[in-house]
């Protein structure tokens, strides 16, 4: 069991790395953070959506805008699209394709950025909150997997793990996303750094 941890632990560090390495990785990271923080400063809204993992990285992304990340300091404004109440209305009325876009729909304006995560890059409903985004004049960042499927042409930034396997872009987007809070941290609390 040791020798397959050991495995894993390396395939992670290499997916990292190669991902470090790729220098177009780095400057789509900052041109986020610096969207992430044009929003705030104008008075706007982050939002955030996923599938399944997915969608528990956009909740961890809003919940430590809205509370705190290494040090208290006041909220911002983020939401992720995770209501269930909304989404089984929503499948059940317009199909699961629909409960992201409805949401954009709801709220989006334009000066606002929605963080779009799918690790295939080929989520309907992703697609959809993407489209409807861009409509409302909504910047939109996408985190991706793989090839970055469709998503990679749809949205303004892409930022995209190259690999085969969900969990290994998973734990790559997670390290992203705690780049982006530290990021606006660093620009807007630069006290707490």
């Amino acid at each position: 069991m040791s020798q397959f941890i050991k495995e894993a632990l390396i395939d992670a560090k290499n997916t990292l790395e190669k991902f470090i390495n790729n220098e177009s990785n780095i400057s789509a990271m900052d041109s986020a953070i610096k969207t992430f923080i044009t929003t705030l400063n104008n008075g706007g809204r982050i939002y955030s959506c996923g599938n399944g993992g997915s969608m528990c990285d956009s909740m961890h992304f809003a919940e430590e805008l809205t509370g705190r990340y290494r040090k208290d300091r006041r909220a911002l404004a983020a939401m992720s699209f995770s209501d269930p109440s909304h989404m089984s209305c929503v499948g059940n009325d317009f199909g699961y394709d629909a409960i992201f876009q409805k949401m954009v729909e709801a709220f989006g304006q334009k000066g606002d950025s929605l963080l779009a995560i799918s690790t295939s890059g080929n989520s309907g409903n992703v697609i959809n909150a993407v489209t409807e985004a861009k409509a409302r004049g909504v910047t939109t960042i996408g985190l991706l997997g793989k090839d970055g499927g469709k998503l990679k042409d749809m949205v303004d930034i892409a930022i995209i793990v190259e690999s085969p396997l969900t969990d290994r872009i998973q734990e790559i987007h997670i390290k992203i996303i705690h780049n982006f809070i530290e990021g606006i941290e660093r620009e807007l609390f630069p006290e707490h750094y």
